[in-house]
């Protein structure tokens, strides 16, 4: 028999606690303090209903380059745990300063659910677009950037001297609702309580987007949905927990077992249950941000850190309230009442593509409005490859266009190719799509090469480094030469393979440093081939590259610079084409992006 702790983690309040929450007078929010006092919570839960604003402060918030204007605060609000109980959560509301298109509609909402930051009060999502490092700041933009206010929930626990409640669904979801209407509470604040709202999330916050789809009806039933994208979705907590045990991402493990021990202490003594590595293991967690945590504990196995080593599986099978708490955070045991668009990466080595198709049947198994899109890259990348396609998807249901969904779909079930989940973290670039030209010094002409080129590549993160080649098919190009147009036979002839170093920060900066080399071939002019009239030494192209990580999936991961071209030798016309291509100064720009999505 499932305990009643863990029966209301996965349905709505009790309708009589609402109805005493309703009764009671709502006290007007306050100015909080500056810094960080302002996550210092109240010592009692003020009396209220869910998303009641406790506190609010304007504050300025570092997007990055190229982001548009926007009025910022943080707040304090009122919201729900796993458990029924009330909790306090913070966050932040941004609205950009330019008006709404449409006069006649208020303006859309986005509530965006933020994947795993980590457990250190200064990983706090609030805090970190404060300090420009937070690493999904660029899906942020975009959603500012169609115009969109975008409120991003803290979730439960950073509030000074509190433990996130980690990969406990229901409270995430609860948050990423109750900050909508926490939202409309603050003088001026520029959002309204009849506007559509839309969630967006992925990974932890795919979790928390589908779990508030499942419980807005019940829990939020003002809240004006309209339509909910969740990707990276851990839909099957214990298969996903296999999955993760002694791999790559093991750290996401370890983050959700501290999470769900803070949401559930009876049920998860975790203190009785680890050694002390594991006390210390735990410490250090508590201590750290996500991409700190993820090498950190690498490859690391449950069982290294238990009482008398025991495994994941061992320690659930002898603790069934545990293990109820565990499998209480598996989706797919409710309706969602609005359009849902699922998607993940087929490379994915942290979340499991297999449970994630599972998730989509059950969901289709309720409500036929669900679309479903696989992505060719592994977690990080989907994050931020699909941004463009998740907006045009939002903005559609804004619009009030009808989703098709992808309930029908008949075929095979995608399979996964992911790299190895254990040893190296490596992301894979598998024939990436490669936009790249040339630009002549002395023509002061750009060679475009063709669109079918590619880049593949393994960027080994844990040993830093970076193996690949390009691959860059024949093409003809045009060029204007003394005036007259020349049609010229070019071919871009990879020498060895692209080498270098790739390193990831705990910020989540990606640093590029390598080379690619290639001999330039003319083929032919005016369609008269000439033989191998070929640079006398390959060409070097320096890849070097430093921006978010976020770069590796929202097409900006972006090499450009200055090369030389040696002299050309090999036909009779060699010293005219070394007159016209050779030299110092000649410019290139290389973008590699990965392939479109395909819909299941």
């Amino acid at each position: 028999m499932i305990p009643s702790f863990v029966r209301k983690a996965a349905h709505a309040v009790p309708l009589a606690s609402l109805a005493m929450a309703a009764s009671l007078a709502m006290a007007a929010p306050t100015q909080g303090p500056a810094g960080i006092a302002f996550y210092t919570a109240p010592s009692s839960i003020p009396s209220g209903s869910n998303g009641d604003l406790i506190s609010y402060r304007a504050t300025t918030v570092n997007l990055g380059t190229g982001a548009p204007g926007v009025n910022a605060w943080k707040v304090m609000y009122r919201s729900t745990d796993s458990l029924g109980a009330p909790n306090i959560v913070t966050g932040t509301v941004l609205v950009p300063t330019k008006m709404w298109s449409n006069i006649l509609q208020a303006r859309p909402v986005v509530s965006y659910a933020v994947g795993t930051h980590g457990l250190a009060q200064g990983c706090a999502p609030s805090l970190q677009l404060e300090q420009g490092t937070d690493y999904e700041a660029a899906n942020i933009n975009a959603a500012l950037t169609a115009g969109y206010a975008v409120l991003v929930s803290d979730y439960q626990g950073y509030t000074t001297g509190a433990t996130p409640t980690y990969l406990a669904g229901a409270s995430q979801g609860n948050a990423v609702l109750d900050i909508v209407r926490a939202a409309t509470q603050i003088p001026l604040g520029g959002t309204s309580s009849n506007a559509k709202v839309a969630i967006w999330g992925y990974s932890q916050g795919g979790q928390s987007a589908a779990w508030a789809a499942q419980r807005q009806a019940a829990y939020a039933p003002s809240v004006n949905l309209v339509g909910v994208a969740a990707g990276g979705v851990p839909g099957d907590f214990l298969t996903t927990a296999h999955y993760l045990d002694g791999g790559n991402g093991s750290s996401f493990l370890f983050g959700g077992i501290i999470g769900l021990s803070t949401q559930y202490p009876t049920a998860i003594p975790l203190n009785d249950l680890t050694n002390a590595a594991g006390k210390a293991a735990i410490t250090r967690g508590k201590q750290q941000c996500v991409f700190e945590s993820l090498f950190d504990l690498m490859n690391k196995n449950v069982s290294e850190f238990t009482v008398n080593n025991q495994s994941l599986d061992q320690i659930l099978n002898t603790l069934p309230a545990a293990k109820q708490a565990v499998l209480a955070q598996d989706l797919g045991a409710d309706k969602v009442s609005v359009p849902l668009y699922q998607y993940h990466g087929q490379a994915d080595e942290f979340i499991p593509l297999a449970q994630a198709v599972s998730l989509k049947k059950k969901y289709c198994s309720k409500f036929s409005n669900v679309t479903f899109d696989v992505y060719p890259s592994e977690h990080i990348v989907t994050q931020f490859q699909a941004a463009p396609k998740v907006l045009g998807w939002l903005g559609d249901r804004f619009s009030g266009k009808t989703a098709a969904g992808t309930c029908s779909y008949g075929g095979a079930d995608p399979q996964t190719t992911a790299n190895p989940v254990n040893g190296n973290f490596v992301v894979s670039l598998k024939e990436w799509l490669l936009t790249a030209s040339v630009g002549l010094k002395t023509l002061g002409q750009t060679v475009t090469m063709p669109a079918n080129s590619s880049f593949t590549a393994d960027a080994d993160i844990t040993a830093k480094r970076l193996t690949g080649a390009l691959n860059v098919p024949d093409f003809k190009q045009t060029l204007s030469i003394i005036g007259l147009p020349i049609q010229v036979g070019l071919s871009v002839r990879p020498t060895g393979q692209t080498t270098g170093t790739v390193a990831l920060d705990n910020a989540g900066q990606l640093k590029i440093r390598g080379t690619a080399y290639a001999d330039i071939v003319v083929t032919s002019v005016l369609g008269i081939p000439f033989g191998e009239c070929k640079t006398t030494s390959p060409v070097e192209f320096p890849i070097n590259f430093d921006g978010p990580v976020s770069s590796l999936g929202n097409g900006k991961l972006t090499f450009t610079g200055t090369t030389s071209f040696p002299s050309i030798k090999g036909c009779f016309i060699s010293a005219i084409l070394s007159t016209l291509m050779s030299g110092s100064g000649q410019t290139y720009s290389f973008t590699v992006s990965p392939k479109a999505p395909v819909q299941y």
